[in-house]
């Protein structure tokens, strides 16, 4: 996939079979068919055998765009093609690929041509006919297409996304719809279901239909009367557990749900206009569809104790960026004009750093060029009177020895410091969890970097105890991002709401390496409402002078979460820091492995 001489290839390949071939007192001796290997593939074992990793590789996959990887997936499509893909169209997600199989540009290609082109649409279509997960951006994607043409129905009245894309699930298999139709349901959903854009019906004969898209997508639509509406959409919504808890709540009540009215203990007919409304009726608060997965949002609703959950718009500003100082593709001055066009205060510019060699790593002077084109544009932003600043971020490895990346002077430099294992994933869970927790004790980490390491439908997340983790993170201080990239979500809802458990605050990070993908933070959010996230439980709902308070804390002494509540209750940035000596019973003490 990134060109590698043939020879090489080829040798490495030879050398596959010949340990698939080798039987346990061979490999374990090196004997027999393994003494043919070449020099590299033996040092590849000896390597392996004693890190449990293999450097080379673990490079060669973060050098590796996410989507291509999951490229790999499709039927027929091999590596040397997707590298071909990859550099003359610049296609790096599926849901691109598809796209540039069907409008002729991957046909267009050298050496491809239309059957090929169709065969890897094709490809890509038995890759959701076998019922391969999707991720959540991809599937909303047909989600929106199909909603939009049950919208354009005359008897439609309304209809709206469902399932776990509503939820907000990383990945999903199918996708669900809900539509209140003038008329007769059944009949509707008959009409709906030989429409543009399916090809085969799978199932139904009633108000609801299973289809075959034209893409391999499976699609549920429900067609229900007005009145059953938001019934059927929290119905359709919630995980099967979810459902099945209201249910049982109901009867408590002495309710029942007949089809999708709810109805009283003598059996007559509750009105509900809207699902805030259906829970009302049941006595619970409103929950939030991300919340719906039977998790204690029942009892917490019966109890009026559901938290009011971050939103989008709350976001002051967000960091985790990527510019071409190191892998990413775009001008800083660029991101900057973004973020601001989505009314960002703030935005943190955080390239790669030295060790991180195939990402272009930051040197000493590469961080010299970048904080004066900083500076300057900061200083243009005062003189036009723009209410924006950018700050200076890195993210630095952590090393194996659990070193953050560059010595303190350098990181003295910066106004945060974003922490990250990006090399030998293969440690034990209490190898890799005594690395990240003797990162966290470096003063000068702000935020600890996509903690598991996961790529969805690609890559395991790494061995690592995330209680032990976040848990001594939010007695430092450090905040656990939640990497909004969709290939990674990282951490998930479950991690949020261990973070939210132990008081350790929430970055959301778009991992953004072009203007457009800031769009990932909106990912990110619905990440953590479904980890029960409240805008104070997030960082980046912060000011930017809060942020770099925070940010600034621990290195003076301070709990950071204490100089944030300073700022954010009048105090300036200068006040804290002349502060910092008074806070000495706030300082950490180191803790033991």
């Amino acid at each position: 996939m990134h060109g590698a001489a043939d020879e090489r290839v080829r040798a490495l390949q030879a050398a596959a079979k010949l340990v698939e071939a080798a039987s346990d007192a061979e490999f374990a001796a090196g004997t027999g068919v393994l003494a043919e290997l070449a020099d590299e593939p033996r040092a590849v074992l000896a390597e392996f055998a004693e890190t449990n990793s293999v450097l080379a590789l673990e490079l060669l996959q973060e050098e590796t765009p996410e989507g291509l990887l999951e490229m790999l997936r499709v039927p027929g499509l091999g590596p040397a093609r997707i590298r071909r893909i990859h550099q003359g169209l610049g296609i790096e997600t599926l849901q691109a690929l598809e796209v540039a199989a069907t409008d002729g540009s991957l046909a267009g290609l050298p050496r491809f041509g239309d059957k090929l082109a169709e065969r890897v649409r094709i490809g890509i279509a038995s890759l959701r006919e076998a019922g391969a997960e999707v991720l959540h951006g991809h599937a909303l994607a047909d989600a929106e297409r199909v909603r939009a043409r049950v919208a354009a129905h005359s008897a439609v009245l309304e209809v709206m996304i469902a399932g776990g894309l509503r939820r907000g699930c990383e990945t999903v298999v199918d996708v669900e719809l809900v539509a209140s139709v003038r008329g007769t349901p059944s009949v509707v959903a008959a009409e709906l279901a030989h429409g543009e854009g399916v090809r085969e019906v799978l199932g139904g004969g009633g108000r609801t239909v299973t289809m075959r898209l034209v893409n391999g997508m499976r699609c549920h639509l429900t067609c229900v009367r007005p009145e059953q509406f938001a019934v059927a959409l929290w119905r359709a919504t919630g995980s099967v557990a979810h459902v099945s808890g209201v249910l049982a709540h109901a009867a408590q009540r002495g309710m029942t749900l007949v089809g999708d009215e709810l109805r009283d203990a003598d059996g007559s007919a509750i009105a509900v206009a809207s699902e805030a409304e259906f829970f009302a009726a049941l006595g619970l608060a409103d929950i939030a569809p991300e919340l719906r997965e039977d998790r204690g949002e029942i009892a917490a609703a019966a109890a009026h104790e559901l938290p009011a959950l971050v939103s989008e718009r709350q976001l002051a500003g967000a960091v985790h960026c990527h510019s071409h100082y190191s892998d990413g593709g775009s001008a800083v001055a660029d991101l900057a004009s973004a973020a601001r066009a989505r009314g960002w205060r703030y935005l943190g510019i955080s390239d790669h750093s030295q060790s991180n060699t195939y990402a272009n790593g930051l040197s000493r002077d590469a961080i010299e060029r970048q904080h004066d084109e900083i500076d300057a544009l900061n200083e243009r932003f005062v003189r036009d009177g723009v209410d924006f600043r950018l700050l200076k971020g890195i993210e630095a490895d952590i090393l194996p020895c659990g070193r953050v990346d560059y010595d303190p002077s350098v990181l003295d430099r910066f106004d945060f410091v974003i922490a990250s294992v990006h090399t030998r994933y293969g440690m034990n869970a209490r190898q890799m969890t005594d690395r990240v927790l003797k990162a966290l004790e470096d003063p000068h980490l702000t935020i600890l970097g996509h903690p598991t390491g996961r790529l969805l439908l690609t890559r395991e997340a790494y061995a690592i105890d995330m209680a032990a983790i976040i848990e001594r993170a939010g007695e430092l201080g450090v905040a656990v991002e939640l990497n909004a990239d969709p290939h990674r979500l990282d951490i998930d809802a479950v991690n949020c709401k261990l973070a939210k458990q132990f008081g350790a605050l929430v970055s959301i990070g778009p991992d953004a390496h072009s203007p457009a993908a800031l769009e990932h933070i909106g990912l990110g959010v619905r990440m953590a409402r479904r980890g029960w996230l409240s805008a104070t439980d997030v960082l980046n709902t912060r000011s930017a002078d809060a942020f770099l308070a925070f940010a600034r804390a621990r290195r003076q002494g301070q709990h950071p979460v204490t100089a944030l509540q300073a700022v954010e209750h009048g105090g300036s940035l200068a006040a804290v820091a002349a502060a910092a000596p008074a806070a000495a019973g706030l300082a950490i003490a180191p803790r033991a492995s």
